[in-house]
């Protein structure tokens, strides 16, 4: 079925063509129209809907094309206005059209005029057919402009645009971890601690030639590791906060908390009481609360007399519609636990060891991913939040799919950067070979939709590939820029 016969634009079709609505049609701008030939269904994916019709507007008859869009927003959203095919329009049919637009323009500039069926068909209809439309929509908000056009664009030259858009975006992640690591560097020789300081980085920082010896210092290394791993395990909904969290509870901070053997409640006080997450234990009767928040709460009190930054409010968190899975304290359990990698078993050189000793790209990326999967323990292993248990077992604080979110948007950026700075360019090309043929366990909507759209199944499992979707809809589709889009030049030109 063609992109063209959804459900409700059959419904709209049927409509026009046996002209089940009233006898006194009119434009927008009140123009009587006579619907003396509908016209011809066309059944192609592209073009308008019905071809060769012959109307009466006023005094005047037109013989062309007739678009039906649900919406009159539709003319543009979905490109017509770009596109020579909608030349011969003679007329816009629309169920709905909110701020009653009278006309649309054709590519060649020619004014249109439109129409409100709406007004002129049974109510139960419009109500019936408002209800697909409000379903079709949400299932498919990421769908694009040319998705009725682009059949027509050869597939390798699709192919090669998207691992284009989709080697750019490494980029853009590469060059944003540098940007960074420049700003770490010129906060710790000026002893700025984030974000209790407001600052702005000097122009000639951000421009100046660094060499290897800039940055030779452990801590900003793993402060920018640090930070890019939480902002990761944050998901949309809490990286922000979970990117403050990291800045305010900092390296220099957690290594002043000297950890009791592998116990690592001091790393997790720390963040939850920094957080703002953990309940006031005084507060709670005796048999509501557990002995892991009494300790973690005991500990914090303890150890915040020597904290000097911000913290946050439970409000700051988002938990509504989230998973429980991706509650952020189940993320914040399993970031301590990455934590006590980077700052006691030298999690950067045993990463660094893998990348370079290990051959086979495979088995590198399959002992890579391993690192970042962190299995449950202790409290956090049947609860999601505090003192309130889990009907079953948490398996994972980082499961798979996470971990390859980690892998993409994390870690093969940041050793680029890092190989990049210390001279050791072969190993900065091994990681980014390794992005380039990293293939994730998961994809997201705007990858699925997108790879429907483009046809492009063949390929859409591969990273490279589908990050370079995203950044064709964020960044083309999104924003209107078909003409600027190598895919959407010869359809609109």
């Amino acid at each position: 079925m063609s992109s063209k016969e959804k459900m409700f634009e059959k419904d709209l079709y049927d409509i026009w063509l046996n002209q089940r609505f009233d006898d006194n049609l009119q434009t927008i701008d009140g123009e009587k129209i006579s619907l003396l030939d509908p016209g011809v269904h066309n059944s192609d994916t592209s073009g308008p809907d019905f071809q060769n019709a012959r109307i009466r507007i006023g005094n005047l008859t037109f013989v062309g094309d007739i678009e039906i869009d649900s919406d009159y927003v539709d003319w543009k959203s979905h490109g017509h206005h770009l596109n020579n095919r909608y030349n011969k329009v003679v007329l816009h049919a629309t169920l709905t059209n909110k701020h009653n637009q009278p006309y649309v323009y054709t590519k060649d500039g020619r004014k249109v005029p439109s129409i409100k069926l709406s007004e002129f068909i049974d109510e139960n209809t419009v109500e019936d057919i408002s209800k697909k439309i409000k379903t079709y929509n949400s299932e498919h908000e990421h769908t694009l402009r040319c998705i009725d056009e682009n059949s027509s664009v050869d597939r390798k030259i699709k192919e090669k645009f998207v691992l284009q858009l989709g080697t750019d975006r490494y980029k853009k992640k590469c060059r944003k971890m540098y940007d960074r690591l420049k700003e770490l560097k010129y906060l710790r020789e000026l002893r700025l601690k984030e974000p209790v300081v407001n600052y702005e980085i000097p122009e000639e920082i951000r421009n100046k030639n660094y060499s290897h010896d800039d940055f030779k210092e452990k801590e900003i290394w793993l402060q920018l590791l640090y930070e890019n791993i939480f902002e990761a395990l944050g998901y949309s909904k809490n990286k922000s906060i979970m990117l403050k969290l990291a800045q305010s509870a900092d390296i220099e901070f957690l290594k002043s908390l000297k950890l009791n053997g592998t116990d690592l409640t001091k790393y997790e006080a720390a963040l939850f009481g920094i957080s703002g997450l953990i309940p006031e234990a005084d507060k709670i009767p005796e048999n509501h609360s557990s002995e892991y928040t009494k300790n973690i709460f005991s500990i914090w009190n303890s150890i915040k007399e020597d904290y000097d930054g911000a913290t946050y409010n439970e409000t700051d968190w988002n938990f509504f519609r989230l998973r429980p899975q991706n509650f952020p304290t189940v993320r914040i359990a399993g970031g301590a636990r990455l934590l006590n990698g980077l700052l006691n078993k030298n999690l950067v050189m045993v990463l660094v060891k893998k990348i370079k000793e290990i051959r086979n790209l495979n088995v590198l990326v399959n002992s890579l991913r391993s690192v970042f999967i962190i299995q449950s323990d202790g409290f956090w292993q049947d609860h999601y939040v505090f003192d309130n248990k889990a009907s079953s077992k948490i398996k994972y604080f980082i499961g798979v799919a996470r971990a390859d979110e980690i892998l993409v948007n994390v870690i093969f950026p940041f050793f680029t950067v890092y190989f990049e700075v210390f001279g050791k360019d072969e190993l900065a090309k091994k990681v980014f070979k390794l992005y380039s043929i990293f293939s994730q366990k998961n994809d997201n909507r705007i990858v699925r939709e997108v790879t429907d759209c483009l046809e492009l199944q063949r390929v859409s499992k591969r990273t490279i590939y589908s990050q370079g979707m995203i950044e064709l809809f964020r960044n083309y589709c999104s924003k209107g820029k078909c003409l600027e889009c190598e895919i959407g030049k010869p359809i609109f030109s």
